[in-house]
This record gives structure tokens, sequence and C-alpha cells, in this order.
């Protein structure tokens, strides 16, 4: 796994290294720092801190990670936020790339982050994902290292409609409208046309607006597809003119097994093999812009029946840089289809249109929608 983005204490996380938002001078006082403090030993902590001094903003310092489940501690102090107008971006980058530099330095395998200085240091959250994830997906391009972004709570996450303007506006227009066709069928619009039954309200079916709280939006789209069951028992059979009936096919040339057999096209391993080349990507490239790691593309490459989950295949299809037509036909070889009832698929078929391909973005976004990430 090469980036994940997961809601926690940032202390209940495993990995080799944990990033502490510190205060430059060998004390804490509150948030992060405080957290991690009292969950490693503070005693003990403080003690090793100490040898490392004061920390200049940007900085990092590290210490054993004592009681956490980690090797170190990397200690690194961000900026308070004064209005963005004193280099408090830089500084904030600066603490993401000297961390991952330390990781290499001490050649670990993994290291989990929190929004550095979004905290009591009132650094937007906003800008802090932007450069965090502006950061890890430069370093990954050359480096293999597992990085977690440790989100706190959904306060912490509220980003829908500031970052990814239009996705949610694309979903609500392709999801509702597959959800009606899927549950009422044909009959549908006579459904809701029904002395019996009505039109769900308009709150119900309204646009959905930048401003408005992804809770709404959830419940919403919740409560529309609920009225399934009620909308099915109204639905007027008798009334519905049935489909007509369609013409009689032609009698189709039977074919032998062994004909079906030598006409069968690239499994999905050799597909994604074979526009590796023809693109003139490497093989590192692509994998690592999949979020995938060397060992899953040696298996992959080893084995032309690999079977993939549908995550990867789409992971694989942002990587080769396809348009929604090839996509369509690369995800077909895995057995997999795009669905508009599935909001994973809609935001990534929404991100293929708008020729936006860098996986770690539309992973923010799909984090932001509660779905599974990619790669």
């Amino acid at each position: 796994m090469a980036f994940q983005i997961v809601r926690n204490d940032i202390t209940k996380i495993k990995a080799d290294a944990i990033v502490n938002t510190a205060n430059p001078e060998p004390t804490y006082m509150a948030g992060t720092d405080a957290a991690v403090y009292e969950a490693a030993g503070a005693e003990d902590l403080l003690k090793e801190r100490r040898k490392a001094g004061i920390i200049k903003p940007g900085g990092v310092a590290v210490t054993p990670a004592f009681n956490l489940d980690a090797k170190y501690i990397f200690h690194t102090v961000g900026p308070v936020w004064e209005g963005g107008n004193y280099g408090e971006k830089e500084v904030v980058k600066n603490c993401y790339e000297n961390c991952l530099k330390k990781a290499v330095e001490l050649d670990i395998g993994s290291i989990a982050f929190p929004l550095i200085s979004t905290g009591i240091y009132g650094f937007p959250k906003t800008d802090a994902l932007l450069i965090a994830t502006g950061v890890f997906s430069e370093f990954l391009t050359d480096h293999e290292l597992d990085i977690t972004l440790v989100v706190f709570d959904n306060e912490s996450f509220e980003l829908s409609g500031r970052i990814f303007a239009g996705v949610d506006e694309y979903i609500d227009g392709h999801y509702v409208e597959e959800k009606l066709d899927e549950e009422y069928g044909f009959a549908g619009a006579a459904v809701f046309g029904t002395a019996n039954y009505s039109m769900p309200p308009e709150e119900v079916l309204e646009e959905v607006t930048d401003e408005e709280p992804q809770e709404r939006r959830h419940s919403r789209r919740s409560r529309l597809f609920g009225l399934h069951q009620e909308a099915r028992s109204a639905m007027p059979c008798a009334d519905v003119a049935a489909p007509a009936p369609k013409p009689a096919a032609k009698e189709a040339k039977k074919r032998s097994l062994d004909d079906v057999v030598k006409n069968i096209s690239d499994t999905w391993s050799e597909s994604l093999l074979r526009m590796i080349d023809e693109k003139g990507y490497t093989d590192v490239e692509v994998y690592k812009r999949a979020n995938a790691d060397r060992k899953l593309f040696s298996k992959i490459r080893s084995n032309k029946d690999y079977q993939p989950k549908k995550a990867t295949a789409l992971a694989f299809a942002l990587a080769l840089r396809l348009n929604i037509d090839e996509t369509k036909d690369f995800l077909g070889r895995a057995g997999y289809a795009l669905s508009n009832s599935s909001v994973t698929d809609l935001i990534v078929e929404y991100f293929i249109e708008n020729e936006v391909y860098d996986i770690m973005t539309i992973n923010v976004a799909l984090f932001d929608h509660d779905q599974p990430l990619l790669g």
C-alpha cells in the first residue's frame, strides 16, 4: 500500500514512524502534541525530546516512540497561521518534505502523518490537505514508502465542494437517474404520476449546492432510494402498457467451440502490459501511478490470467490515462463495468471525463464521499 487516508487517532496507528506536530521548545502543551506525549509516556519522551533542543519551523527531530506502536516519533514544527502572508504554506510543505527525507535516511517502510498545524495553530485544513497530497505524490514517484494520512474526525475533512467543485453535482445527476430506472424500470414515470403515489418532495430531489453538508446530501439520497418499496406497491401494473414484442431474430450462424476459443481477446493483464508498451510507459511509473507496489505488479506480469479486484483495475486504468470508452473496455476484460449506481464509479468517471488522472487527488475525493480508496 503506497498511500491511504484514515479517520483515527494518530497515537493508535501502527507505523514505523509517527509524525507529531511539535512545540519548538522541548515541551508540550495541547492538541496532537499532548496526545502523542501522553500515549508514548510523557516523562521518557520529554527526556529524549530535550536532547534535540529547539526545533526551527519546518525542521524535524527524531526520538524513540516508547509506548506507541511505532519505532520513531518525528517531531516537526509547523507554523502558526497568520493569514498566509508570512510563508506559512512553505513551512508546512517543508515539514512534510523533511519528514519524508528523514524516513529515507532511516530506511523505514511506513510513516503516518497528521494534517500538520491544523489544530491549535489554525492552519486551514483544505490548504494543508492539498500541500500534503502534493508532496506525497511527488515523493512516491521516486520512492517506495507506505504513507498514511490520519484525520481525527469528520470535521477535519469536510472538503467537498471546496476542492472538488462539480463532483457532487455529477454524482447526483447520474446516480439518482440510474437508481430511479433501476428501482422503478420503464414504469417509473407512471408510478410517480398516479393518484396513489406522488413525486418525492422537492427538498429530496433538489440540486445539491456546494454549501450543503455532506450528511444532508447522503440523507436525501437515502430517503429517495428508500421510497422504492412504497412505489412498487403503488405501481398500477394493469394501466401500464406492456412493451411491444421484439421482432423475431434471424437464426444466428452456429459456431463451434473451437471457433469461439480461437477468437478470444487479450486478458486483462495482457491488455495492461500491451498498453504500457504502446504508450511508451515504464512498469514502474504505471504501478506507482496506480498506487500499487512492486510485488503486486510482479504478480500481474507473471500471470496472464491474473484476476484483479475492481479497485485495482480502475487504478491501472487511471495510470494508463485511458478515456471513458477505453476504461470500459479495459474493465470488461476483468469482468467489470462502470455503473451509475456506484458512487465510486461515478467519481472516477467524473475525473476521467475532466482528464484528471492523479490517483491521489481521486482518492481524496473518494475518501471525502466515504468510498474505498483505489490502489
